[in-house]
């Protein structure tokens, strides 16, 4: 168990997957600050109206994309391990809380469902018109490397979160890689297309 400093965002943040993030206020200036300076990660936890949900990742800050004269920030993140929040701690001005690394069980995905994704979302590519690379079959944790690189709803991204086995985030990888095929297909005439933060744009 560790305390580790806290990014409560609405958005969920998935292991491989990078963001960009708009550092503003003073507090999160502080904990990003402390971050460059060590090179430690912080979480990032998804947080609504309903509060901190008690799983979340590891962040690290790859490159900072431009700072401002007041101090504010852009910078890019990569997710890392997966923590479950046990506790909020006190102290800081920012949020901390004590965690525990979410382990996976040893239960890999199959081989015809890790085909099927990749052959999924190369459709999807196509059909978006993406530049976005399909990744290596053999890609550590290959359910996250997808499904960071297709928008998706916070909720989808929370489920894959929480599972600790990549058989079953495969298959609900590929639902999810077949819903955004068909909404792609109905909005493919006026659809968007942008790859500027790496990861396919349905519109």
């Amino acid at each position: 168990m560790t305390e580790l400093g806290l990014f409560p965002l609405p958005l969920v943040l998935l292991p491989t997957e990078r963001v960009p993030l708009h550092i503003f206020e003073e507090r999160y200036r502080e904990l990003i600050g402390e971050c460059l300076d060590s090179g430690n990660e912080f979480g990032l936890v998804y947080a609504d109206d309903d509060g901190l949900r008690d799983v979340g990742t590891r962040a690290s800050v790859t490159e900072v994309l431009a700072r401002m004269v007041d101090g504010r920030m852009d910078i890019l993140v990569e997710g890392g391990d997966r923590f479950r929040l046990l506790e909020l701690t006190a102290g800081r001005s920012f949020y901390t809380g004590e965690v525990v690394p979410v382990e996976d069980e040893k239960d890999p995905a199959e081989a015809k469902s890790i085909e099927r994704a990749l052959d999924l979302f190369d459709r999807l590519r196509e059909l978006t018109g993406s530049d976005v690379d399909l990744p290596e079959a053999d890609a550590v944790r290959l359910s996250f490397v997808l499904a960071g690189r297709v928008e998706l709803p916070p909720v989808d991204k929370l489920e894959l979160l929480r599972d600790v086995s990549e058989r079953s985030r495969m298959a609900r990888v590929c639902d999810l890689l077949e819903h955004a095929i068909a909404t792609a297909r109905r909005v493919r005439g006026a659809a968007e297309r942008a790859a500027t933060n790496g990861r396919v744009h349905l519109g």
